[in-house]
């Protein structure tokens, strides 16, 4: 079965590559590296021993789509393409919604001309706004989101419904991802942010390699343990495997589910710092800073869904996610430029 990939050269694609490919899948990757690395796909295969095949293409482009499928026989898509810089969206809201959207339709419309009919969206917690209690769950209402990103993540998962509404032999699964973490347990693939980090554990990360001289903590009245912000970390390879869970369930039925992926336990900021330094030994020096606008207390998941229709639950701990990382980090300080 074959299994293609927009974006699957960025962090959590090529995490999912490899999985993939250790379940048996072929993969074909599509992505044009405006947030990735092609060296990438070399890693992939020294990892697996199988190299995939690779389109450095924009798939918002539809002649480029159309040359995929007319070169393979394409029987799944997960669709990661997209930029997903909250802060960045903020300022420049129109570059997120011509890209997230464009790629999108694009890809909705050339597996409908091409009855490729099982799709798997990388969507985003931040469909559930602020006003939800925790742990959040797949039917609270969504929407209200504080950024641009959000707000394509939300305005795609209605596309997709519309579209199964008008399709009954459409099947398409809406991850809502928590906060991913970790690395390949190998260190030959990570993340590699450009610039300055937008995610918390590669700012870690960065620190303790001496990139940065201290971490920023943006934050202590929220109404927590420890009064920094809580969320639901995940290591990125049991988010992969949830990949792998969810296309196979989108071959096998109709219709469209939303379903988390998270551990369901809420780690604060400085929770994943203390465990960062305990699981490797060091000391992160830190910042304290004010709160930023938009960020909730807490965010963490309920798992209860994709236990029951994916059969899948987290596996790694937050130790483990913070060994991953550091490893990646040291034997890769300038992320896959450095080989």
């Amino acid at each position: 079965m074959s299994i293609l990939l927009t974006g699957g050269a960025g962090f959590i694609g090529s995490h999912t590559a490899v999985e993939l490919i250790n379940a048996g899948y072929e993969v074909i990757i599509a992505d044009n590296l405006a947030n990735s690395n092609k060296k990438v796909i070399d890693r992939i295969e020294k990892i697996t021993g199988t190299r995939p095949k690779f389109y450095e293409i924009n798939v918002a482009v539809k002649e480029d789509v159309y040359k995929i499928f007319d070169e393979n026989h394409i029987d799944g898509v997960i669709h990661f393409a997209g930029f997903k810089c909250v802060p960045e969206s903020t300022r420049i809201p129109l570059k997120y919604y011509r890209n997230n959207l464009d790629t999108t339709l694009t890809i909705l419309e050339v597996i409908e001309e091409r009855n490729c009919r099982a799709l798997v969206f990388s969507s985003s917690a931040t469909v559930y706004g602020d006003k939800n209690p925790v742990p959040l769950k797949e039917d609270m209402p969504t929407g209200s989101s504080t950024n641009a990103y959000g707000s394509t993540k939300l305005m795609i998962e209605n596309i997709i419904k519309d579209v199964s509404r008008a399709s009954k032999d459409f099947s398409a699964v809406l991850l809502r991802y928590f906060n991913p973490i970790g690395a390949h347990p190998s260190g030959l693939i990570g993340e590699a942010p450009d610039g300055i980090p937008n995610n918390l554990m590669p700012y870690v990360t960065q620190t303790a390699i001496g990139v940065r001289d201290h971490l920023n903590v943006f934050g202590t009245d929220y109404n927590t343990h420890d009064g920094t912000g809580v969320r639901d970390y995940i290591h990125v390879v049991d988010l992969a495997k949830g990949h792998v869970a969810a296309i196979k369930y989108a071959t096998e039925h109709v219709g469209v589910e939303a379903i988390n992926l998270g551990t369901g336990k809420g780690s604060s900021v400085l929770d994943v710092v203390h465990a960062f330094e305990k699981a490797n030994n060091m000391n992160i020096p830190i910042e304290y800073g004010e709160r930023r606008p938009g960020d909730v207390d807490a965010s963490y998941a309920s798992v209860e869904k994709a236990a029951k229709l994916l059969n899948w639950h987290a596996e790694y701990t937050l130790e483990d996610m913070c060994k991953h990382s550091w490893n990646w980090q040291k034997n890769n300080p300038n992320g896959y430029e450095d080989k």
